[in-house]
């Protein structure tokens, strides 16, 4: 089976925030000792990118990039100025589609007054509000650096700049929060009208500071009951879910987290970030050196490159499922053969034991789980495992 080039998009790794937050295992560092330079920072992307380019050759030759993301770390700490100055080099070396989406994260705590109509210029069409709560008390033990009215404002003030596609990040399961609470701050993002909501559970990650010193949270029982009201509250309000923990107005789905959902292939430029593409020999990743320091110094240089390397084919159906089973929809049964490489016949026992359990829907068109394998999501996906 010849592997089907599948859509590209572009991951832009900012590594920078204020303060790194104790439940946070992205590749983040908080800003001590004075302003990194962010200009050098734009400039190594750019080399980064040029490099990345020279290695892919015809892979990524003649493609067109679909979405962009920049994401941290707090992308908002590099002034419109300097995000548009990527976006136009970026645009110098690979064709964009005209529609492409091209998305910001942002802290609320970080953005200046009037600064959203300079992202707007500057090429950003969608932002994403890394909000979380708007409980202050929790926003304070989640180790956030704004206000519930700080983050309402924001959000605000990006409207009022004409940024139409927005999206507000929320967390449930939260230290002591009750079911009530969670309710509270759906109805609050709602009332903004956001055309997205990303709402995920917190979850202890290895080698975070909540791993070290757990803070008290909702049982897996009590979480289940607030993700499923959530979940109908959410739906009342007209946010349609289409992933596990993402939910959009009609039209309105993030594109570019479709595209890593949907097995796509993607550029990772930036410390730490990840990249995935396809070719004639098959899936391969590519990773960039994490540290922001060492990352600099590379100027696009091999020592930028942290891995890289083929996915071995036994590993491929995992890695597919990992993505595409996220999407409450499914994906066509087509697809698997396509982004992979791989005869159908590869997954066919795993797919019927899975069907078998109630798992997967019995429908030999589609990949999709049923209501009770989206809720043992994990398990459906570990029957993949090489």
């Amino acid at each position: 089976m010849t592997l089907v080039p599948p859509p590209l998009s572009l991951y832009v790794h900012m590594p920078w925030c204020v303060r790194k937050c104790p439940y946070c295992d992205f590749n983040s560092h908080g800003v001590r000792g004075g302003t990194p330079d962010y200009a050098s920072y734009v400039d190594v992307l750019l080399a980064d990118l040029d490099a990345d380019l020279r290695d892919f050759g015809a892979a990524v030759h003649g493609r067109r990039i679909e979405t962009v993301f920049f994401g941290g770390g707090t992308p908002s700490l590099f002034s419109p100025e300097l995000v548009g100055r990527f976006l136009d080099g970026a645009r110098e070396r690979l064709a964009f589609a005209t529609d492409a989406e091209v998305t910001l994260e942002t802290n609320p705590g970080t953005v200046e007054h009037g600064r959203f109509d300079g992202y707007l210029a500057a090429g950003v069409n969608r932002i994403s509000f890394g909000v979380q709560s708007f409980d202050d008390d929790k926003l304070r033990r989640l180790g956030r650096i704004h206000s519930s009215n700080e983050a309402a404002d924001a959000v605000l003030q990006a409207q009022d700049a004409g940024i139409g596609n927005i999206n507000i990040d929320l967390m449930y399961a939260l230290p002591e929060q009750t079911l009530d609470g969670a309710l509270d701050d759906v109805d609050r993002a709602v009332a903004l009208s956001p055309t997205h909501v990303s709402h995920y559970q917190l979850t202890l990650e290895p080698n975070t500071a909540f791993a070290a010193n757990p803070p008290p949270l909702p049982d897996d029982d009590a979480a289940w009951a607030i993700q499923e009201a959530c979940e109908a509250r959410l739906a009342e309000a007209g946010y349609g879910q289409y992933e596990v923990s993402a939910y959009a107005r009609p039209g309105r789905r993030c594109e570019h987290n479709l595209n890593y959902w949907r097995f796509g292939d993607y550029l990772g430029i930036g410390a730490g970030a990840h990249g995935k593409i396809s070719d004639a020999t098959g899936v391969r990743r590519r990773w960039k050196t994490r540290l922001p320091a060492a990352y600099l110094a590379s100027a696009g240089q091999p020592a930028r490159i942290g891995g890289d390397g083929l996915v071995a084919a036994a590993d491929l159906p995992f890695e597919y499922m990992l993505n595409a089973l996220r999407l409450i929809d499914g994906v066509p049964a087509t697809d698997f053969a396509e982004r992979t490489g791989l005869p159908a016949g590869s997954i066919a026992a795993a797919r019927a034991a899975c069907i078998e359990r109630g798992w997967l829907v019995d429908d030999e068109t589609l990949l999709k789980t049923t209501p009770l394998g989206q809720r043992f999501l994990n398990d459906v996906i570990e029957a993949f495992m090489a």
